[in-house]
């Protein structure tokens, strides 16, 4: 072991020490290109921190211990990284915008807000809350046929106010997540 005298500087020291913390990199590593990329790092960390070293204490030691944590730490983040050098799991992985639920939802109370109470009370029911037509023409005390033909006239004029194309849903396009904040919103605001 080397122990550099307190009047040395410990970075002249370190060329010595090589041969040793390579040796100690391949035995934890067992690959040696790995084991140079350790020695390296852990130099570089070395040099950078050189003002904590206690030049009373062992520079061999305290650059094994350093080594050593190195390797280690490179070791747990490895285990927690998957293997996509072609890109095909990260091309997976996406997340849309939670913005665009409230962005839509908004475009919709606006729309929602302008419609004729019948209307609206209509569309809370059959839509929003899942009543069948009967149902709702029992809870409105209106024809089951009043019922369905206010239903349409409030979707037509809702698709007006949100300058929906013909055939087109206020939910078209929109994922589950989008659809759930709406659907969600709408049956609060009943």
């Amino acid at each position: 072991m080397t122990r550099p005298s307190p009047a040395v500087d410990p970075r002249e020291a370190l060329p010595g020490l090589l041969p040793n913390l390579r040796a100690f990199a391949i035995g934890l590593s067992r690959n040696v290109a790995t084991a140079d990329d350790l020695v390296q790092e852990t130099i570089l960390k070395a040099w950078s921190n050189m003002d904590k070293f206690d030049p009373a204490t062992n520079l061999e030691a305290w650059l094994f211990t350093i080594l050593r944590n190195t390797y280690y730490s490179a070791l747990r983040k490895t285990r927690r990284e998957v293997q996509d050098s072609d890109g095909t799991f990260a091309a997976t992985l996406y997340e849309k915008p939670a913005h665009d639920g409230r962005l839509a939802y908004g475009d919709f109370q606006r729309a929602f807000d302008q419609l004729s109470a019948e209307h609206r009370e209509v569309l809370l029911l059959v839509g929003a809350l899942g009543y069948s037509c009967e149902e709702a023409a029992t809870t409105m005390g209106v024809a089951t046929g009043t019922v369905k033909s206010r239903a349409s006239r409030a979707r037509k004029r809702l698709a007006e106010l949100m300058h929906l194309k013909d055939g087109e849903d206020v939910l078209s396009g929109a994922d589950g997540a989008t659809a759930a904040v709406i659907s969600r919103s709408v049956i609060v605001a009943a």
